[in-house]
């Protein structure tokens, strides 16, 4: 059996792996040809750098910080953290999680920080020239709509909706700027997802466990190999053969992460 299948979004250096992780990355690696783990903070940032070193080839990184540690660094603290990105620039493979989050931050002077951020996030990923892992979280389709428009307006080339639970529409207009969708594991319980799946150019589908997080089983810690799930569905929406979706999947990842597997 040859192994095809990508998890472009994920966090292996997260506490829920604390017993486990070698193990948890060994069986990954009977099932998938790749995983992308991202650093949501400096200290995050620096193990998942080690943790790739310790796989390299089959572990890859993304570095950013999620909107949801904005408000507890300084400026100088930042400052200092997209200077250690700039200089493991050759380590990594894009930039972030960065972008908005509505769930969790509802005070307007956080907000406002939270912005300023994610647009300096996107200067260094233009300077850096790598592409964005985007973060939207908020009520209904309206920190979407808000970060296609602010890298629009920031003229960012190259991006993907990590975990995008928009409507299909929504989807179809940010591929139609170019951009990439990366479609989650709970998938399993999304209608809407489900349409994204089936409506929008597999040439800018990706796939993703957000793991540990969004378990396709209640209850249970997300891992890598949960992806299988993912193409499973978006074969079942296409009408395709698993294989088909595994080939151009792959292509996408190659293409988005200027990687060659």
């Amino acid at each position: 059996m040859v192994i095809e299948i990508i998890d472009i979004h994920c966090h292996l250096t997260f506490k829920e792996y604390e017993a486990d992780r070698e193990q948890v990355i060994e069986d990954a690696k009977k099932v998938l040809k790749c995983v992308v783990t991202s650093g949501v903070e400096p200290e995050d940032a620096r193990h998942a750098l080690e943790l790739a070193e310790m796989h390299e080839g089959f572990v890859f990184v993304t570095l950013g910080l999620h909107p949801i540690h904005v408000a507890e660094r300084t400026d100088q603290e930042i400052g200092e953290y997209e200077e250690f990105i700039s200089d493991n620039k050759r380590k990594i493979v894009g930039i972030g999680e960065v972008g908005l989050d509505y769930h969790w931050i509802r005070d307007p002077l956080k907000i406002r920080r939270m912005k300023e951020i994610f647009e300096e996030f996107l200067g260094l990923a233009k300077e850096l020239d790598l592409p964005v892992v985007l973060h939207l979280r908020g009520t209904g389709s309206d920190a979407i709509e808000e970060g296609l428009k602010i890298i629009l307006d920031e003229d960012v080339r190259e991006a993907v909706f990590h975990c995008f639970t928009g409507k299909p529409q929504l989807a179809e207009q940010i591929c139609e700027e170019g951009y990439y969708i990366s479609l989650p594991t709970s998938i399993a319980k999304s209608k809407s997802m489900k349409k994204v799946a089936k409506r929008i150019p597999i040439s800018q589908l990706l796939t993703e466990t957000d793991a540990p997080y969004l378990s396709p089983t209640e209850e249970e810690r997300n891992v890598p190999q949960h992806v299988s799930v993912v193409y499973e569905e978006i074969a079942r929406q296409r009408k395709i053969d698993v294989q088909v979706a595994e080939d151009e999947i792959e292509r996408n990842f190659e293409q988005l992460f200027a990687v060659e597997l």
